[in-house]
């Protein structure tokens, strides 16, 4: 018999109704939950293996989020017909979620855990990444896996200068500033988003505001647990400790390891320094050391430096390289250092190193982004690779991983916020490869990326650079130390690793992960505005380096317009069953895109020649222009008749040029005087108003004989033949 279901309600606002509900679905997971607002409905699962593997000592978990297209009534449109691998919208909020929870695990908790999120049934108004966080987090708290708290997820964005906790998409669709924020009751865990140059208290209000939104919803499944009964967490094996050998790792290598930190080398010198050390701390335990004892030296060797490197940043000010805390390391940047991409930067900061390029497209090469709600295509999209070179190693190369999926949408959502509106007609797509790296490779994508568009001609407002900010704090005597620019290496050992693009006037990008407890508002205050100076001083270099984006495309690179035409003439643009566009293409040597847009046609016209692209224009222009009495045209002879020339004076459109209004001169023929396919200027001097044809003359653009002056040639002669 199938057990009740138990379920808990809220309001996240304005009336909107979210319930959580187990112990309906998935009843063999650990933890299984449904998360429901409106029409939209996620199912969440989490198992944990009871034993961790043998010599496992990572923890290794999993966290997948798929849309089923069934949600939403729609059918894949993949070959299959079937969900496959992760978009990269799913990809993203995998990890979004997996960002946030990996933090609530005990530190020696070693156990495979899997946590699967489905969206189930999609509401087109309701975002459902925003719920994705909070149905893990229940899953997991309706369950006896070890978790130390819980946690919840919500999206803040401003909409009409108000701040709105989980907006519609709608209202998302015009909103400034859009940040997903994930917090336990006490503390900020996670902060993802974009803005449109907000400031850094703009910042501050969305965090507060989001803080106090999770609290209600970390209430709800505080709720949920007790009604589940669940009262306690399942045991599992810790690690070995060996409290006598770490005092011997202690006493051999602590010094060392601080002599090696205080000596400002390069990352590889550093590394190599450790490794030697390493080496050195198993050779001393003799050959009567098992394999586990060296195992379990070397973590504590680890341990050990981790601490003994954050004592010395915040009790000698100092860092791994040498540098002051507040201190951006070495810039050097150049733009065009590619000859035949369109656009191209190459950007090192310290021992980080990417060199981007900027690729100009048609319309045929936006990009389709599809989720179960919506698909939609996008003329902006931001691919980052980062080879293993870069960090002096061999791995296998099997794609993109979801890291540089992630550091590329950051770099993207930045870079964005500065692009031309939907009128600019190019595609563009930004490529970062990261040659070298040692420390937030995803800024120097930011600021290349921008360097490369503006090199490219995009009309690029405004530079956009970023930087990587580290925190580390000691709560047993308060000391903390905030870091500009952080090393790969502080990244590892820091307490806080957030990420802030933006303008000289605000922000456009964060990424920020919180690993410690109580950071105040006030800490972070102090660091979006150090942030703030080291984003500054790079801008100042950037705009050394490219001051503005340059006035128009390189001459390589193609050409486009984009021109608006009244839904009424579309038809004829485009011809019977497609004739005279094909035509147009064929003739010019370029490509034309036609879309209707309300009561117009949005006409895209792209060529790799400016000479073409010019005639399209032209063409086109002539299709939809209505003839006016008294302009002068450019003709081209269709037929010739006894009686007159039939002339295409306009594309599509034509008249008859009579005999009498060739030549001022009486002619009995027009042969030797005209010819099919000859070019001739005419001007149109009337329309029969009962038959709508159109009268043309070329006399009246000769001089009468008798006004050419002595000397002048009968009209007749080779002067008008040559007219």
């Amino acid at each position: 018999m199938l057990s009740q279901p138990i379920s808990v309600t809220f309001d996240i606002g304005g009336g909107r109704m979210v319930t959580i509900e187990t112990g309906k679905l998935a009843r063999q997971a650990d933890g299984a939950v449904t998360v429901r607002q409106g029409n939209c409905i996620i199912l969440a699962t989490v198992v944990a293996n009871k034993d961790p593997k043998e010599g496992q000592d990572f923890f290794p978990l999993s966290v997948d989020y798929q849309e089923k297209f069934a949600s939403a009534g729609r059918i894949p449109g993949s070959f299959f017909k079937r969900e496959a691998r992760l978009n990269d919208y799913e990809i993203l909020t995998s990890r979004l979620v997996d960002r946030a929870l990996r933090p609530l695990f005990p530190e020696d908790y070693f156990c495979d855990v899997q946590v699967l999120i489905s969206l189930v049934s999609s509401d087109y108004e309701v975002m459902p990444d925003a719920l994705a966080c909070l149905a893990a987090s229940a899953a997991l708290a309706v369950s006896d896996i070890p978790i130390k708290e819980i946690i919840s997820e919500v999206r803040i964005g401003r909409v009409d200068g108000q701040l709105v906790v989980n907006p519609s998409r709608t209202e998302l669709e015009k909103a400034s500033m859009e940040f997903l924020i994930a917090a336990t009751d006490k503390n900020l865990m996670m902060v993802e988003g974009e803005a449109a140059e907000c400031s850094e208290e703009d910042l501050v209000k969305a965090l507060t505001l989001a803080h106090d939104a999770v609290r209600v919803q970390i209430k709800a499944q505080e709720e949920l647990r007790a009604k589940a009964g669940v009262t306690g967490k399942r045991d599992y094996k810790k690690p070995e400790v060996n409290e006598e050998l770490q005092q011997k790792v202690i006493a051999f290598t602590k010094d060392r390891i601080y002599q090696i930190s205080r000596a400002g080398s390069s990352k590889h010198e550093r590394s190599d320094a450790y490794d030697l050390l390493k080496d050195e701390l198993i050779a001393s335990l003799g050959e009567e050391a098992t394999d586990a004892d060296k195992k379990l030296a070397k973590k504590y060797y680890h341990d050990l430096q981790w601490e003994v490197v954050r004592n010395m940043i915040l009790d000698d000010r100092i860092r791994l390289d040498g540098r002051q805390l507040d201190q951006v390391r070495p810039l050097a940047m150049e733009v065009d250092p590619l000859p035949t991409p369109h656009g191209s930067a190459l950007f090192t900061r310290g021992e980080t190193q990417s060199l981007t390029t900027v690729t100009l497209g048609t319309p045929l090469d936006e990009v389709l982004v599809e989720s179960a709600a919506k698909s939609y295509d996008s003329k902006f999209f931001l691919h980052y690779n980062f080879p293993p070179f870069s960090t002096g190693e061999v791995k296998m190369m099997r794609g993109q991983s979801r890291r540089e999926v992630g550091h590329g949408n950051l770099a993207m959502r930045s870079l964005k916020k500065m692009m031309p509106g939907n009128d600019y007609p190019y595609t563009v797509r930004v490529v970062s490869d990261i040659l070298e790296s040692n420390g937030s490779s995803s800024m120097a994508t930011v600021c290349a990326g921008s360097l490369a568009l503006m090199d490219a001609g995009v009309p690029f407002p405004k530079h956009v650079s970023g930087v990587a900010m580290g925190l580390i704090t000691r709560p047993a005597d308060g000391k903390y130390a905030i870091l500009t620019d952080i090393l790969g290496d502080e990244d590892h050992l820091g307490d806080m690793d957030f990420k802030v693009t933006g303008t000289r006037e605000g922000i456009c990008g964060v990424q920020m992960d919180i690993k410690v407890d109580g950071l105040s508002m006030d800490t972070m205050r102090e660091a979006l505005e150090q942030a703030r100076k080291g984003r500054l001083h790079i801008l100042e270099a950037m705009y050394g380096c490219m001051p503005a984006a340059r006035e128009d495309v390189k001459p390589h690179a193609p050409r486009m317009v984009k021109i608006f035409i009244d839904k009424e003439f579309i038809g004829a643009v485009i011809g019977p069953q497609g004739k005279i566009i094909q035509e147009i293409q064929r003739e010019t040597g370029t490509t034309i895109n036609l879309e209707e847009v309300g009561n117009f046609g949005e006409v895209s016209i792209f060529s790799p020649a400016k000479e073409g692209l010019d005639k399209a224009v032209s063409w086109i222009k002539g299709i939809v222009a209505q003839p006016e009495v008294g302009s002068v045209y450019e003709a081209k002879v269709k037929s010739v008749m006894p009686y007159g020339a039939f002339v295409e004076f306009l594309p599509g459109k034509q008249g008859l040029l009579h005999i009498s209004e060739v030549s001022h001169k009486r002619l009995e023929t027009l042969e030797g005087v005209l010819k099919e396919g000859d070019s001739v200027k005419v001007k149109l001097i009337g329309l029969d108003q009962k038959t709508g044809k159109f009268k043309l003359s070329r006399k009246v653009l000769i001089p009468k004989p008798e006004a050419a002056g002595a000397g002048a040639r009968p009209a007749g002669g080779a002067q008008d033949q040559q007219q």
